[in-house]
């Protein structure tokens, strides 16, 4: 269990890093925008190749994956917009924008599109005895933009250096957390509770990508952005077939 544990803190620990690139190299919006869609091109290799085809492969019926992409977009979304009422709608940005919403909502969001991600990490460890490697460095690879866009935009916003830090160590704990609970809350499970929660994970990343990450890349980087995508797609699925 305690190996869940660090698997995941050590896939999420890329935030913190994210972070104190962001805080040392000030790096311009266009270049955070473009990062931001390396990592989402990262992500959806991720999600086809080590979520839902790892789920289809598991079921023996086909209800499983199905209902757990719309319930892990369901989920995802109904937070969101939750989140998005109470001042966290603009955690992503680059630019500042979190000066308007609430630091609370801006900490539950980032929590929110990270919790998915890092249960699946648990689930996989206890599934076939040990993380895949693809799948871990989709993660870990997808953070970092995320954390320097976001980080890059409470910075201006107002905020200082210790919070921030203080914030990112502080997820990636939960999200440690998080891979531990995947681990030990299906011990026993079917396979299609398994495959079911696989598929929850990649709905509720597809939809974080397509409502948070990827409007937020496009807006900073243009449209080089979908070749940055492209190109983590592609970086994703090689680590995936060598994996």
């Amino acid at each position: 269990m305690g190996g869940a544990f660090a698997w995941g803190l050590l896939a999420a620990s890329s935030l913190v890093v994210g972070a104190v690139l962001a805080l040392q190299l000030r790096i311009g919006v266009r270049t955070i925008g473009l990062i931001m869609g390396f990592g989402a091109g990262v992500l959806i290799s991720a999600v086809a190749f080590d979520l839902v085809d790892e789920a289809v492969g598991m079921e023996s019926a086909h209800w499983p994956v199905v209902s757990g992409i719309l319930a892990g977009c369901g989920v995802f979304f109904g937070g969101d917009v939750l989140i998005a009422r109470l001042g966290g709608a603009d955690r992503k940005d680059a630019r500042g924008a979190q000066a308007s919403g609430s630091a609370l909502a801006i900490v539950l969001g980032t929590v929110l599109d990270g919790i998915p991600e890092s249960m699946v990490i648990g689930v996989t460890i206890y599934k076939g005895g040990g993380v895949g490697a693809a799948y871990l460095a989709a993660v870990f690879i997808s953070n970092l933009p995320e954390s320097i866009s976001s980080t890059a935009g409470l910075e201006a916003s107002g905020w200082k250096a210790t919070p921030l830090l203080a914030m990112w160590s502080g997820i990636a704990l939960i999200s440690g957390a998080a891979s531990l609970a995947g681990y030990a809350l299906f011990q026993g499970a079917s396979a299609n509770v398994i495959a079911f929660v696989l598929a929850f994970a990649a709905g509720a990343i597809l939809t974080m990508l397509s409502d948070t990450m990827m409007p937020e890349a496009h807006e900073h980087g243009g449209r080089l952005v979908g070749v940055c995508t492209t190109l983590g797609f592609i970086l994703a699925l090689a680590i995936h077939t060598l994996d």
